[in-house]
């Protein structure tokens, strides 16, 4: 496996390379700490790049834009020191596959890059709690087409309707969930991390079109209901 890390800070860049290699034996690292040195680098053997947003010679998402026009089948992470849910969606909506805020502790950075190689998507928790007050289950004409999110309209989803959307490990998650499991017992049912666990969450938040664990709680119940009954 090749991963590039793009960030002028090398102790940010070191950190990142120790836990990284904890994804499996023999990763070749490569390291860019410009924007032009990161499009030298590039190629298309790459297997991630993790990419500072704010770097020398980037300009906004100048650098995101070119690496992804060049080398479109390289996944890309965003790794920033901001927490602007704003430039969190401007980066995905551009084709990054994750942000992961510099302040997030290094299991959770792991389980992104986990769940991005895996072929997931990582939206920090802070960008879907960000979602206005008048985007939610039951509001139909206020989500996005994009969003890909399951409505609650009346109660009619259940959990069935939801696997379109979701992992079969996501929706085991949300059955978890709905019987008011913490995130530590979840993950010792699945096996998985509690780390794991979050990111999961995140997704099953952002189906659900809820802001929080407890409005997923919630949801969840709900649609465990109308499972039973259908």
């Amino acid at each position: 496996m090749k991963i590039l890390i793009a960030d002028d800070h090398r102790l940010v860049t070191e950190a990142v390379k120790t836990k990284l290699s904890e994804i499996e034996e023999g990763i070749e690292f490569c390291v860019a700490a410009n924007a032009d040195e990161l499009m030298r680098i590039v190629s298309d053997d790459v297997d991630l790049a993790v990419v500072d947003l704010n770097m020398p010679g980037a300009d906004g998402y100048s650098h995101i834009d070119e690496l992804r026009r060049r080398h479109p089948s390289v996944p890309v992470i965003v790794l920033s020191g901001y927490e602007d849910p704003a430039l969190m969606r401007g980066a995905l909506e551009r084709g990054a596959l994750g942000f992961i805020p510099k302040a997030y502790s290094p299991d959770v950075m792991l389980s992104a890059v986990r769940l991005v190689l895996a072929g997931g998507v990582y939206v920090p928790p802070m960008m879907l709690s960000a979602v206005p007050p008048g985007v939610m289950a039951g509001s139909p004409g206020d989500v996005p087409p994009s969003a890909g999110a399951a409505r609650l309209a009346g109660g009619s989803a259940t959990l069935e309707s939801l696997r379109s959307v979701l992992t079969e490990r996501q929706v085991e998650v949300l059955q978890l969930l709905s019987q008011g499991k913490p995130n530590k017992l979840i993950g010792r049912s699945l096996g998985i991390s509690e780390g794991t666990v979050k990111i999961h969450l995140a997704a099953i938040f952002r189906a659900l079109n809820v802001r929080n664990r407890t409005e997923a709680v919630v949801a969840a119940q709900s649609l465990t209901e109308a499972s039973a009954h259908s």
